[in-house]
């Protein structure tokens, strides 16, 4: 058997079905190494790979193989030593690499679409934490227009919303060159508007942004209390819809939760696809690490990795930014930091923890409702037990920001549309009714 051209065949496979990005960090300088009674032997460069490989990709793995090679009855991981690439990662370097580098040009960003030629794909993280609005993302770009639209994608400060509207736009004007598109904030576009009705140029105003075939506009949030931008929006978005071009938006909040927020502009986001973006899990948190730490040309150890991973749990930025302290002081030192000294420089940065298991969540409140807690999970129309699950959901995404797909997986594998509805619904009933939200105070001490 030719297992160097088996293990091609199989990367190649492999690459089809995951970002460029992760490809790229997990299977780089991985090989077969050998077939034995139909056990196959994947070599890795590290203790990391070789982990992370057997707990996210090993099913992709085993069954990319068993697709080509009929034989496999099972893979193991063996960490094999590349000389080159562990003196790469032992070298310190007082400098990213030359060939980090974008040249000038590939920095500039043309002002007819405002686009960030930074923000692509194969620099993008996929994890559960944003793998739905990654998902829709991909499906725009096959067909814009005519799928997901509008695309709004929501979430708090930090959590790389931007980063994935700017690439579906990046990637939608290399693979159509003659469609045209335009990334702004909402801020530019109320400025502008106001500007074509001070100096009566209304209809210049709608020329420009209509003739676009997609139009990205980011913190859509702030629009709830400007009814005349409202109104533009909203002629401006028919216009897009009527003619098959797409709209993308994203802001820090659902649209049921954007104050003074028109309802036909509700209903108009709710007609295509809305999803959220939270805050990352710790195999997500580890895999951004690794990359920011190797776009610096700096490898970290890997229990330096999982301790920032560990307590660092609030957005990207935050993340990216103890990151860069260590590599700061890494450079400035021109060693690599013990763990103690990592502890010490990012003491100030850590948040306090919440430490609560979804379980545990689903046992408090049905303790407090007196009900069963595996009855919480069942598929049943039960009011109480309904009013629970809801609860739960709720608490689950105000309280410990998990996201709508993984609350909807957990809880009987509901659908993440059925979370959104449950908690718009108890954030709702607790503003007319005192008696539920004395319930969820004493829920809530019930946590400490």
């Amino acid at each position: 058997m030719d297992t160097k051209q088996l293990w091609k065949n199989c990367l190649m496979e492999i690459e089809s079905g995951i970002s460029k990005a992760n490809f790229s960090t997990w299977f780089k300088n991985t090989s077969i190494l050998k077939e034995d009674t139909g056990v196959i032997y994947i070599g890795v460069p590290n203790e990391f790979v070789r982990d992370w490989l057997k707990n996210k990709y090993h099913k992709l793995i085993t069954k990319t193989i068993a697709g080509t090679y009929e034989s496999m009855r099972a893979v193991e991981y063996t960490i094999t030593k590349i000389e080159s690439e562990k003196e790469e990662v032992l070298e310190i370097k007082t400098e990213a690499p030359a060939n980090k580098e974008l040249p000038l040009k590939d920095l500039y960003i043309n002002p007819d679409d405002n686009l960030n030629p930074r923000y692509r794909f194969d620099s993008f993280i996929v994890g559960g934490f944003n793998e739905l609005a990654y998902a829709a993302a991909e499906a725009i770009i096959d067909n814009p227009g005519t799928k997901y639209n509008p695309f709004f994608v929501y979430g708090g400060t930090g959590l790389g919303k931007t980063h994935l509207i700017q690439a579906v736009g990046n990637s939608i004007k290399n693979k159509y060159p003659s469609k045209k598109t335009h990334y702004m904030t909402l801020e530019k576009f109320a400025t502008d508007f106001i500007n074509s009705l001070q100096s009566n140029k209304a209809n210049s105003f709608k020329e420009k942004y209509r003739k676009y075939d997609l139009l990205i506009i980011d913190d859509i949030q702030f629009i709830g209390k400007m009814e005349k931008i409202q109104e533009e929006l909203f002629h401006t978005f028919n216009t897009f819809y009527e003619n098959n071009k797409q709209i993308i938006f994203s802001s820090d909040k659902h649209p049921n939760y954007i104050p003074e927020l028109a309802d036909r502009l509700k209903s108009r986001f709710a007609a295509g696809m809305i999803v959220d973006v939270s805050e990352p899990e710790f195999e997500s948190r580890m895999a951004i690490l690794k990359v920011k730490s190797e776009e610096q040309g700096i490898g970290l150890e890997k229990e330096i990795l999982e301790y920032v991973a560990e307590v660092i749990e609030g957005n990207i930025r935050e993340l990216e930014g103890s990151l860069n302290a260590i590599i700061c002081q890494y450079r400035l030192k021109n060693r690599p930091l013990s763990l103690v000294e990592v502890k010490n420089l990012l003491k100030n940065n850590i948040r306090p923890k919440k430490n609560m298991a979804i379980g545990d969540v689903v046992k408090i409140v049905g303790d407090y409702y007196k009900i069963q807690e595996t009855s919480i999970y069942e598929k049943t129309r039960k009011k109480e037990i309904v009013k629970a699950r809801q609860v739960v959901m709720y608490l689950l995404r105000e309280d410990f920001n998990v996201s709508y797909p993984l609350i909807g997986q957990k809880l009987g594998g509901k659908d993440h549309t059925t979370v959104i509805h449950s908690c718009l619904k108890i954030k709702n009933d607790i503003k007319s009714d005192p008696g539920l939200m004395q319930e969820m105070e004493q829920i809530r001490i019930m946590f400490k």
